[in-house]
């Protein structure tokens, strides 16, 4: 904090610039997670201010991000349609997941676990954020052509058997649960589907309309309709802005295309007197605290959602983590991984208490903030006290902006957010795996079951299975690896002999093997490795293994290699161990391997050692 006042200018002007580069972001990220562009601005304003002054990496700038905002909208839609289409009634709910993952965002920077997000294979991270990319360029064709399947009276007609179903259906629970269903009161229940109003069934229905054309599927489904109905004022507002976005950047680079883009539709809107669809109302004023989050919590309600919650903190680690690298590469400075998961999970905890969607450390506003002259704390800090005046003065203004314009910004983001690097890279990478006849690159596997899972099905199981797969295919890359220059041999065959092991005397060829463990020896390599015994012939004597390149052996190598040990043990063939490293030699005396199978006396630090050893044994005997 003490260098937080050492560059002001700098700080300020960049700061301005960043607050001023997340406006339409927040606003169109909150718009397209559900509730509203009121989160989107809470939610960038709280965690840019809140993540900058606890984080760990000084020039971050945060809020929204269109990862963090794709699976908080999954999470949004599926709570608000379990409550009949009421957000309000959802709201505590979907802010207590969300600030659950703000805690578990702490958690994991307090227990260290900064250090570990790298080890996040690549083509997992490609696949979910080309998914993104194209999960948000696809949501965005219906809301940019101003087509909205609640508002279509003849869809919306197809669900009303349905909703008079689910009405039903709810009335017999609720009084299953008051214990009144009971044949004695039945008229009482047909007393109250009676009552059933014909807005009630269209408020169903419409929400049944949402629910089945929201997210790709649900998009791909309606778009037929959709562009038998589209309107061609919100076409031409979306497709304005999507071309004053990539034409303004060739003008000039110093003033935001996003931001030219919105305001330039938005008073081309108002200044024609177009007759399009405006966003959400913003409501003026300071963001007040949902305390109904503490004052209605029920653990039920939430339990189906905890592993979404961890999603939601591992990849808001993840997309900060990488844009605090990209920040350390322009300022050539070095953050703090663990302290800045803290920080950006106290940033997400108080946006949640405030009503505001998750994020995390944005790479585009980051940016933007160096080059402006941001260098320390304070500039995270001024952006989010910049997007606080802005909501505090522009609020009513904002409110006029196209619903489509923001559609417009998404698309941009959508199409920018692909990885584009990982998919020209597809051609070229090695094609390491046989499928049939067929032959094809376990990377590209990887990448396109996320991608594809992602886009299709859910995102966060998605995820979790691109890193079994990676992880799957990780192990018996590197068992195949260890397996195959973990020779065993007779030392006569001199062309394969280490240097230290070419002048072995001849007349001890037959009775002396050797084993070369090249690699960690883990559950994925101990298949291999078991043939040890099998191989070796009823000439042998003695067997030296050779581990000093062997770094790690875990619990199933461990007992692979003791099995092994009491096969040769009980064949009466001496085990000699040379150049046993720290780790491995740790895990074999706990076991006991060290000193019941192999005795200290049989461990030697270098082969000559060991080799002067079997001279003297074998001349003795």
């Amino acid at each position: 904090m003490k260098h937080l006042f050492t560059n002001i200018k700098g700080d300020l002007f960049g700061g301005i610039t960043a607050g001023i580069v997340a406006l339409p972001l927040a606003l169109a990220f909150g718009v397209s997670s559900g509730l509203g562009p009121s989160a989107g601005l809470y939610g960038a304003i709280l965690i840019a201010f809140f993540a900058s002054l606890f984080g760990g990496t000084s020039t971050q700038i945060s809020g929204p991000t269109a990862p963090m905002t794709a699976v908080s909208m999954v999470v949004i839609g599926t709570i608000i349609a379990a409550n009949d289409g009421n957000v309000e009634q959802a709201l505590p709910t979907i802010l207590t997941i969300f600030l659950l993952a703000g805690i578990l965002q702490i958690g994991l920077g307090l227990l260290g676990f900064g250090k570990y997000i790298r080890y996040i294979p690549y083509p997992v991270v490609s696949g979910f954020m080309t998914a993104i990319g194209l999960i948000i360029l696809v949501t965005q064709i219906l809301p940019s052509i101003g087509y909205y399947a609640k508002e279509d009276v003849s869809y919306v007609e197809n669900f009303k058997p349905k909703a008079q179903e689910i009405i039903l259906q709810n009335i017999l629970k609720d009084e299953a649960g008051q214990g009144i269903l009971v044949l004695e009161n039945f008229q009482g229940t047909i007393e109250r589907s009676n009552e059933i109003t014909d807005a009630s069934i269209l408020k169903e229905a419409k929400t049944l309309a949402g629910k089945e054309s929201s997210g790709v599927l649900g998009t791909l489904k309606v778009l037929p309709r959709a562009l038998k109905n589209i309107s061609l004022i919100e076409l031409a507002l979306a497709l304005g802005t999507i071309l004053i976005i990539y034409l303004f950047k060739r003008i000039t680079t110093s003033i935001p295309s996003t931001l030219v883009a919105l305001v330039v539709m938005t008073v081309i809107a108002l200044v024609f007197n177009i007759n399009y669809r405006p966003i959400e109302e913003i409501p003026g004023g300071f963001p007040v605290p949902k305390l109904e989050i503490f004052s209605t919590f029920n653990f039920s309600s939430i339990k189906p959602f905890i592993f979404t919650s961890f999603t939601l903190a591992l990849l808001g680690a993840i997309d900060s983590l990488l844009t605090s690298v990209v920040a350390d590469n322009m300022t050539k400075t070095k953050h703090k991984p663990n302290k800045e998961l803290v920080g950006q999970g106290i940033g997400n905890s108080i946006a949640a208490i405030f009503g505001g969607i998750p994020g995390a450390g944005a790479t585009i506003r980051t940016v933007v903030n160096i080059k402006s002259g941001g260098k320390t704390k304070l500039s995270g800090m001024i952006a989010g006290t910049m997007l606080l005046i802005i909501l505090l003065g522009l609020g009513p203004i904002a409110s006029k902006i196209p619903a489509a314009v923001l559609a417009g910004v998404l698309i941009t983001v959508g199409i920018g957010v692909m990885d584009y690097k990982g998919l020209r890279a597809i051609p070229n990478l090695p094609k390491d795996v046989k499928l049939g006849p067929f032959r094809v690159s376990s990377e590209v596997i990887i990448m396109l079951v996320v991608l594809l899972l992602s886009t299709f099905w859910d995102l966060v199981y998605a995820v979790g299975i691109g890193l079994i797969i990676a992880s799957l295919i990780f192990m018996k890359k590197i068992g195949d690896v260890t397996a195959k220059r973990s020779d065993v041999r007779k030392l006569e065959e001199e062309e394969k002999a280490w240097e230290d092991e070419v002048d072995f005397p001849e007349q001890l060829f037959d009775e002396v093997f050797i084993k070369h463990i090249n690699g960690p020896l883990f559950f994925g390599s101990t298949s291999n490795f078991q043939q040890l015994a099998k191989q070796i012939p009823d000439t042998a004597k003695i067997v030296i293994i050779r581990m000093g390149r062997m770094p790690y052996v875990d619990q199933s190598g461990l007992f692979a290699l003791e099995d092994i040990l009491i096969d040769l043990k009980q064949s009466g063939i001496h085990v000699l161990f040379v150049d046993v490293l720290e780790q491995p030699k740790y895990m074999m005396e706990k076991i006991g391997i060290i000193p019941a199978l192999v005795s200290n006396s049989h461990i030697f630090k270098t082969f000559s050692d060991c080799l002067e050893w079997v001279k003297q044994t074998i001349k003795n005997k």
